[in-house]
């Protein structure tokens, strides 16, 4: 790979040094701000579906409030694990705990909703 003047050690092939100081930041230390972009989006899909469960409850039922609430935290949820799966692909970091943990707190979080709001 060729790279731009001031990069490299003048002979071969590029480190990941040399990407990395070409790109930025590597993203196999960016599962912070994945996991705060996830629950982000999961805080923001109950507060899309709030607005129908108190605001609109005559043209959003709450049955039908609590199932696209479920469906698209699974879908998130999905997304999130192959973000973070992906992102460490190749490399020794292992990030199952806190995964693990945010996942398990949107699963009981969405259950704890499902049941207690809008009823």
């Amino acid at each position: 790979m060729t790279l731009p003047k001031g990069f490299g050690s003048g002979g071969g092939g590029a480190t990941s040094a040399d990407v990395e100081k070409m790109i930025g930041r590597r993203v196999e230390n960016m599962t912070g701000i994945i996991t705060l972009s996830y629950i982000a989006a999961w805080l923001a899909t109950f507060g899309g579906t709030a607005a129908g469960y108190f605001y609109y409850p005559w043209a959003y039922p709450t049955p039908s409030g609590h199932y696209a609430f479920i469906v698209l935290t699974i879908v998130e949820a999905i997304g999130y694990l192959f973000c973070v799966k992906v992102m460490e692909e190749g490399t020794k970091k292992k990030s199952n705990a806190i995964v693990g943990a945010t996942l398990g707190a949107t699963a009981v979080g969405t259950v704890l909703i499902s049941l207690f709001v809008g009823v």
